[in-house]
């Protein structure tokens, strides 16, 4: 028994050891959640008189229906809005010649220096007259946010997709160009199917990015009802921390649920990506 605890029965006591001390914040929060008097003093790691109270209260006393619906609708059209210009500008870099290539890689990955949040004065100012002559892609609203969050989408994503479109063999295109196929062809039917993978780990990187963005959407969106549920779930503990507590964390499991979701379904994409794409090649 000695002998095998030194040679692997140590090993499962390190594994049990790190899955135990990251569960532990999950289940916290799934105790406060459950917690009837949803407060943070109150809560403990294993809840007495367990209630679905604090998830009633969340949607009667806060616009939760909207502010998930929100995150969801931005989420989604910004994460596919970028992850399809970064593949556009990918391909343009990785399958083309031409003057100040060069240059344009290495200005994106200088930009990428800077944090979006430096311009925010000057975006606060394009906006305010932007809403005031197209109110409908001005502050408050979906498309707006989503310009904005597309004003970054160039970038490390770029980067990422060029790599991986550099592994594709450049033959397949040429093969389909003497076969009299157009540069648009070749996009969307020999290369497009081979970089499922790059697509599904930058859309859900983007994903999460844009669904978890606090600081841009704090400023822009000041309707209750427009907000993001990073927003909305701030303003719950931004002044009463202790007495919204329970219904911050109700709210943070079922901010989760999309991103679960979306990883649980890109997931098989990521590992049997590349081989079903060259297969369809």
């Amino acid at each position: 028994m000695k002998r095998w605890f030194m040679r692997v029965g140590w090993r499962h006591l390190v594994g049990l050891g790190a899955v135990a001390f990251s569960l532990f914040p999950i289940v916290f929060v799934i105790s406060a959640a459950l917690n009837p008097l949803g407060t943070l003093s109150s809560t403990e790691l294993l809840p007495t008189g367990a209630t679905f109270r604090n998830a009633a209260q969340l949607f009667e006393k806060t616009e939760f229906g909207h502010w998930y619906l929100n995150s969801i609708v931005i989420a989604g059209t910004a994460s596919v809005a970028s992850m399809f210009l970064s593949l556009l500008a990918a391909y343009a870099f990785s399958r083309m010649r031409f003057a100040g290539r060069r240059v344009g890689l290495l200005a994106l990955l200088l930009i990428q220096m800077f944090p979006q949040f430096l311009l925010i004065v000057t975006i606060f100012l394009i906006f305010t007259d932007i809403s005031d002559f197209w109110p409908s892609v001005g502050f408050n609203t979906w498309w707006g946010l989503v310009l904005l969050y597309l004003g970054g989408a160039l970038g490390v994503n770029t980067w990422l997709m060029k790599g991986f479109l550099d592994t594709v063999p450049k033959e397949l295109d040429e093969s389909a160009r003497m076969d009299g196929a157009s540069h648009v062809q070749v996009f969307f039917r020999i290369v497009l199917p081979l970089v499922t993978p790059i697509l599904a780990v930058v859309g859900l990187l983007a994903f999460i990015g844009t669904i978890n963005e606090f600081l841009m959407a704090n400023v822009f969106l000041k309707d209750p009802q427009s907000k993001t549920l990073a927003v909305g779930l701030y303003g719950l503990v931004a002044g009463e921390r202790n007495n919204n507590f329970g219904l911050f964390c109700v709210g943070s499991l079922l901010t989760a649920i999309p991103t679960v979701a979306l990883f649980q379904f890109l997931q098989r994409y990521i590992v049997s990506g590349l081989t079903s794409g060259a297969v369809k090649g």
